[in-house]
């Protein structure tokens, strides 16, 4: 494990990891976008496989703090190319988000050939990674796979997440604050979801291939405000409707019939999650 430990880091979070695994796990805290740093480790490890899950990924940060996005998000994920083109790994995987598609019509599901159309910096950082993993491939062979997420929700989640943000501001009977009409679409998955589906795709997936990977289940914003509510035994007068934010994309849904034919499926619903 490489982490830079941001703000957002907590090595308690991998407390279970040292304890079940021992000799196996190794963790060094550096930066992805250090080239010194990660060749170091490619060395000292014997790094045959990279999994990428480095990223800045808060939006509403992104529209303040921009740089540290492309530093990262892009400029992080061309270091990890450079090393894995150089020591030849098996397979470089890019955890990528569903954001890159943009703003999604209702009636259509994002499919992995569709066009990208970010539309906000932490998208078009993500998006950027994105087309540089398969131009690595295309150029130079490295045998990348991408995967494009949903929303991810569930354990040591940092609370500027929403559903984390939500459920504590509850706790503490702070308002919800719901961004336009909260009539927005997400689709939520639980955490271990998402990390079976790039596992799967690890092993699995084609190299070159992009994969969506979410549970195709749409919910709206205040449908989940409410729910966590409700789950709490709290007023729904703490529902706070605000400004919405710039480039607030109204609608996503990705179309997971690929990853699904590698043998994979969704095991919770944003319920169950």
């Amino acid at each position: 494990v490489l982490d830079k430990l941001t703000y957002a880091g907590n090595l308690d979070n991998l407390k279970d990891v040292e304890e079940n695994f021992g000799a196996r796990y190794t963790f060094v805290q550096g930066d992805i976008a250090d080239a010194a740093a990660v060749d170091a480790v490619m060395r000292s490890q014997d790094i045959d496989t990279i999994v990428n899950f480095a990223a800045e990924t808060h939006v509403d940060r992104s529209l303040m703090e921009p740089d540290a996005f492309i530093k990262t998000d892009v400029y992080g994920t061309y270091v990890l190319l450079e090393a894995a083109k150089t020591y030849q790994v098996e397979r470089y995987h890019q955890v990528s988000t569903d954001e890159v598609y943009g703003d999604i019509p209702e009636g259509h599901s994002s499919l992995e050939s569709d066009p990208l159309q970010a539309r906000s910096p932490y998208s078009a950082s993500k998006a950027g990674g994105d087309l540089m993993c398969l131009a690595y491939h295309n150029s130079f062979g490295t045998p990348i796979t991408l995967t494009r997420g949903s929303n991810n929700i569930g354990p040591y989640q940092y609370p500027e997440k929403v559903v984390p943000l939500f459920i504590t501001n509850a706790i503490d009977d702070v308002p919800l604050p719901i961004y336009g009409d909260g009539l927005q679409m997400r689709d939520y998955q639980y955490v271990e979801d998402h990390c079976e589906g790039i596992d799967v795709v690890l092993h699995r997936g084609a190299p070159g291939e992009v994969y969506n990977l979410g549970t195709g289940v749409e919910t709206r914003n205040i449908d989940m405000a409410t729910m966590l509510l409700d789950l709490l035994n709290k007023p729904r007068t703490l529902l706070q409707y605000i400004t919405d934010r710039p480039g607030h994309d109204r609608r996503y849904s990705v179309n997971i019939d690929k990853i699904c034919a590698l043998g994979w499926e969704p095991r919770h619903s944003f319920a169950q999650a």
